[in-house]
């Protein structure tokens, strides 16, 4: 991608373990962009909830949703739109762990939360949206080695890509690109990275899905 022919703000998303940082940080080196990465290790109730998900989960996704809102907040103030940026999340996406894992009392009190913050978060120009098979996605946390990750229920991980897909079925904010990158490597092979670099320099609006190999609207 070069300078004048990609989107100002591209957020990348999708569930745990799909390849969202990794292809984050290929895309801003290519394009020279500035990197913005979830603060997922600083959450200090993450390793508690992979433990107990139900005594941590209130916790753990109202430090989630305020240290995301704090970080958009200062990606606004670092002149956003003169710079381009590649982050690995969407702030919106925050719901789709509050509704798996709250009770109705906390949701309805994290709705209330989420939506004052909501609306002062600036929208990407593009979403990129990574799906995987859910062996895919679990072949993939494992070999990433997190520790508070090597108890991690095969079922949440399905009702994860589960929300994720629901989601995004819905999703009409911004332009959206769905890519199955259950057969893409984005680590080893240029090939793949370069087909798909492909695919989101030309999209432009509405939804579109890429398979590996070939694209369809």
């Amino acid at each position: 991608m070069t300078q004048t022919d990609r989107p100002r703000y591209i957020a990348i998303e999708g569930p745990i373990g799909v390849g969202k940082t990794t292809l984050a940080q290929i895309l801003a080196e290519r394009a020279g962009a500035r990197l913005v990465l979830e603060p997922v290790e600083e959450n200090p109730f993450l390793p508690q909830f992979y433990d107990d998900a139900r005594k941590y989960a209130f916790q753990t996704q109202l430090f989630f949703l305020l240290s995301r809102f704090q970080q958009q907040q200062a990606l606004h103030q670092q002149e956003l739109f003169t710079t381009s940026t590649i982050a690995d999340y969407l702030f919106a996406k925050d719901r789709i762990f509050a509704a798996l894992t709250l009770d109705p009392n906390e949701l309805a009190l994290y709705d209330r939360l989420y939506g004052a913050l909501g609306p002062r978060v600036v929208k990407p120009d593009l979403v990129i949206y990574l799906q995987a098979r859910v062996e895919v996605l679990l072949q993939r946390i494992k070999r990433r080695g997190r520790a508070y990750e090597r108890q991690i229920d095969p079922n949440y991980v399905e009702m994860l890509a589960t929300g994720y897909n629901d989601f995004f079925f819905h999703y009409e904010d911004t332009p959206l690109l769905v890519v199955n990158s259950s057969d893409i490597d984005l680590v080893n092979s240029g090939e793949d990275v370069d087909a798909l670099a492909t695919v989101i320099r030309r999209h432009r609006k509405g939804t579109q899905h890429y398979l590996p190999g070939k694209s369809r609207a």
